[in-house]
């Protein structure tokens, strides 16, 4: 399992994680598309929004590795503004590519590309 270096662990002061520590040894958490409603927690949408700020500094536009990002934290946005980068996607593997889609992700969470977050 790739560890991505200088990606945020949690969003600070929360206990909101962003990346895992080691593997499961009980299996790899598959990716799940879940739905998030207009209606959540300030706080939700606050790790939502750091979550997608650190994917775009991290990678960009550039495909990435699974590695140790947090599945649940993925999962709030696989399917719309984190998809899968290959056709042959393994939800169940830490392998997996993935990519952020900059327009949808401009339009959802537009306060995670300003300068002042």
């Amino acid at each position: 399992m790739l560890k991505h270096r200088g990606f945020p662990g949690r969003l600070p002061g929360t206990d909101y994680q962003f990346t895992i520590r080691r593997a499961n040894p009980r299996g790899v958490t598959p990716l799940v598309a879940r739905a998030r409603f207009r209606d959540r927690k300030p706080a939700d949408k606050r790790a939502d929004t750091a979550f997608v700020r650190a994917l775009y500094l991290q990678f960009g536009d550039q495909p990435f590795e699974r590695g140790n990002l947090d599945a649940g934290r993925l999962s709030w946005l696989f399917g719309r503004v984190v998809r899968p980068a290959t056709d042959d996607f393994d939800s169940q593997s830490y392998d997996a590519l993935l990519i952020l889609d900059i327009g949808i992700a401009q339009q959802s969470f537009p306060d995670a590309f300003t300068e002042d977050t």
